[in-house]
């Protein structure tokens, strides 16, 4: 998946916006928190929250590291493009998605809604 199609797929999730932090990375957030991460230098990078279980199973994967700085959080950097397929790697940031928004406060989640 390249930028513009992981563009296109993380801000048609409701209520998500975009934000370039750290002067190269652009993020995908939801009520102001990050649910995916990928660089703007086109390394093909991805960054993305998920639930302990499939943390250890993604970071068992050739070219699936755990994210440096967040991996304490189940947040996994995908180093390598093949090494999950695009339906799959879809999935995984929908549900990186799920897991941020349901992690929101009340107030802001109702906001939201």
């Amino acid at each position: 998946m390249n930028i513009e199609q992981l563009r296109k797929y993380c801000l048609s999730f409701p209520h998500a916006t975009e934000d370039v932090k750290w002067g190269n990375d652009l993020c995908f957030c939801v009520g102001g928190k990050m649910f995916c991460v990928t660089g703007l230098d086109g390394s093909g990078h991805i960054s993305f929250k998920t639930t302990p279980e499939k943390f250890a199973e993604l970071t068992e994967l050739d070219g699936i590291i755990p994210a440096p700085y967040v991996a304490r959080y189940h947040w996994v950097a995908v180093e390598k493009p093949d090494a999950i397929d695009k339906a799959e790697l879809k999935e995984l940031i929908a549900n990186s998605y799920q897991l941020v928004f349901d992690k929101l406060p009340p107030k802001v989640r109702r906001a939201l809604s």
